[in-house]
């Protein structure tokens, strides 16, 4: 089964009306056709800002949820990445637009990246809280028994320290209430280093996305390989 990639705007962090646009891409191989013709491929929906649109780069097949897809297709998984990034994107902007995805597909597995634009714009934490707690719960609504994946978000020190800490503990906290899995830092090892971000200091380059693609794949990758043996018993 084709790898269906869903593209939903290509504009900035600090612009977010953007034309929405959507693409499919097949990139299966004939092994992993093989190998999961008797099993149902499976849903993961990358819901997410600029970070998962992969704004900069020279095409979404350098975004880190195509890159995942790499990774599950080499290994023979069923599962199929569907990149719902949306370049400016805030909590609450995520919180109107799921509605619209939900009705379109089957989500099994969700990965929720989103909270950077609220950061970046001073939002309050707790709006910044009660928003993706309620996309979660329309997700786990919509389909009881999705696995959710959260990806942790940080600040830079200008934001203030108090800000920046209560803005860490959103995504913590969320985890624990909701009994969610988390990705610490989707940024970690690329936040702050000159060459693997764009011009402007915030987007990841290519080579920046392979790191955001390794760090959501060490807590996605356990789970996925758990839900594919499960289902072969």
């Amino acid at each position: 089964m084709a790898a269906i990639t869903v593209l939903h705007g290509c504009g900035d962090a600090q612009t977010s009306d953007q034309t929405v646009a959507e693409q499919t891409t097949g990139t299966t191989s004939g092994s992993r056709q093989k190998a999961t013709a008797a099993t149902e491929t499976k849903t993961i929906l990358f819901f997410g800002n600029s970070l998962t649109a992969g704004y900069g780069l020279e095409g979404t097949e350098e975004a880190f949820p195509a890159l995942i897809q790499q990774k599950i297709d080499s290994l023979e998984l069923p599962y199929k990445a569907v990149n719902a990034g949306l370049s400016g994107e805030t909590t609450a902007g995520g919180k109107s637009r799921i509605d619209w995805l939900l009705k379109k597909q089957q989500v099994d597995v969700f990965v929720l990246e989103l909270g950077a634009n609220d950061g970046l714009r001073g939002i309050s934490t707790n709006e910044t809280y009660a928003n993706l707690k309620a996309i979660i719960e329309k997700v786990r609504a919509s389909n009881p028994d999705v696995r959710v994946v959260l990806t942790g978000m940080q600040m830079p020190p200008s934001m203030g320290q108090k800000y920046t800490e209560e803005f860490r503990q959103v995504f913590t906290r969320i985890a624990e209430e909701e009994n969610v899995a988390l990705v610490p830092f989707l940024l970690e090892g690329v936040g702050g280093v000159a060459d693997l971000n764009q011009e402007d200091g915030i987007h990841p380059t290519a080579e920046g996305q392979h790191i955001l693609a390794k760090n959501v794949w060490a807590i996605l990758g356990p789970m996925l390989q758990e839900q594919a043996a499960a289902s072969e018993v």
